[in-house]
């Protein structure tokens, strides 16, 4: 017998959740087969065989977070290497329900997930066992479809976003200023989140201290070389903070590929580790949901993060003898009061409203 662990996924994970094997006890795999799917922080993946064999046995349930050496399954003895064929007679092997529970693929559980739907209540339709996205909406449409009560252990994006806010909370002197830049310029079809960008690297250029990590076990500020832009992005998972790298080497037309890249990467969780790590500023867009103004929350090391509140219609003076209506543009800069003054962030606001107000 021999056991196969958790391998080492890089990007310096420790650790991981079962999210579905994808095999069972006594099945034939061959080398490279996907095995089972993982999920690190924010992205699932899939680990392979590392050769042909049979599976005695496997160690770890869905739902079940370990770390990197953890035993995941034991191979029968005779483990061969793969030759690309399977010689002789292979008995027909009758999936366990559990087995059949964890066939679904990534897009397939979370579409289950946002639905409500319990995977383990769908009879599976697709091959070898298998739950399709048709199984699962089937299900979320049936008068009886059995969805969670209670609460719940919270998981995945959600388990690491709650441990990343509670150190955030604890360690960051937060400071929020707020004020409105003037957008009645704007053309109905106008990229805003694009044009926050433009005004972010306005407001970096303007203050490099904003675009810089707090090292606070030294009390120290390093400036960053370049302005990687993290995009809060909303999901029924949780929230995902993709990173726009060395946005001002870049275009607009380029951050818009990127960021429509990221919309589809979040809905169907199939977004690398490596976009999701080490944004120097973060930018939150929560306006075209609702709200105006917003106490945010720094995730260290960063030292600033600026929010984007709901477009509203607000007097303005436009002479000393009158007053119109214009399309008003809420901010809401939130900043790491140890590192950064209220001058600072005060300076870099003002410039971010100065390039906003730009007629584009």
């Amino acid at each position: 017998m021999s056991t196969f662990n958790m391998p080492d996924l890089g990007e310096g994970l420790q650790e991981a959740e079962i999210v579905a094997w994808h095999v069972a006890d006594g099945e034939h795999v061959v080398a490279d087969q996907p095995l089972v799917s993982v999920e690190t922080e924010k992205a699932v993946v899939e680990i392979p065989s590392p050769h042909s064999g049979r599976i005695r046995k496997l160690l770890v349930k869905p739902g079940e977070r370990i770390p990197v050496g953890t035993p995941l399954l034991d191979f029968e003895e005779g483990a061969v290497p793969d030759t690309g064929t399977v010689v002789g007679h292979l008995e027909e092997i009758e999936p366990s329900s559990a087995a059949q529970i964890s066939r679904a693929a990534p897009a397939v559980r979370a579409r289950a997930r946002e639905l409500g739907i319990d995977l383990a209540h769908i009879s599976p339709t697709g091959i070898g066992g298998s739950i399709t996205m048709a199984d699962v909406l089937a299900a979320a449409s049936a008068p009886s479809a059995a969805k969670p009560s209670g609460s719940d252990l919270l998981r995945d994006a959600r388990r690491t976003m709650a441990r990343n806010i509670t150190r955030a909370w604890h360690e960051v002197a937060h400071a929020t200023l707020h004020d409105w830049a003037d957008v009645n310029s704007y053309t109905a079809d106008a990229d805003v989140t694009v044009r926050l960008v433009q005004a972010i690297i306005a407001g970096c250029t303007a203050e490099p201290s904003l675009n810089a990590r707090f090292e606070a076990q030294k009390f120290a500020l390093q400036r960053n070389s370049q302005i990687d832009v993290g995009l809060a992005i909303d999901s029924p998972d949780g929230l995902f903070v993709p990173v726009l790298r060395d946005v001002a080497s870049s275009s607009p037309n380029d951050w818009r590929r990127q960021i429509d890249h990221f919309k589809q990467g979040v809905k169907d969780r199939s977004l690398a580790p490596a976009e999701l790590r080490e944004p120097t500023i973060t930018l939150s867009n929560f306006g075209t949901i609702a709200g105006q103004h917003a106490a945010l929350i720094i995730l260290p090391p960063q030292v600033a993060i600026l929010g984007a509140g709901r477009i509203t219609d607000r007097p303005v003076r436009v002479d000393s003898k009158n007053i119109a209506l214009h399309r008003m543009l809420p901010l809401s800069l939130t900043f790491d009061h140890r590192a950064i003054s209220g001058g600072e962030a005060a300076r870099f606001l003002r410039t971010v409203i100065s390039d906003l107000e730009r007629r584009p």
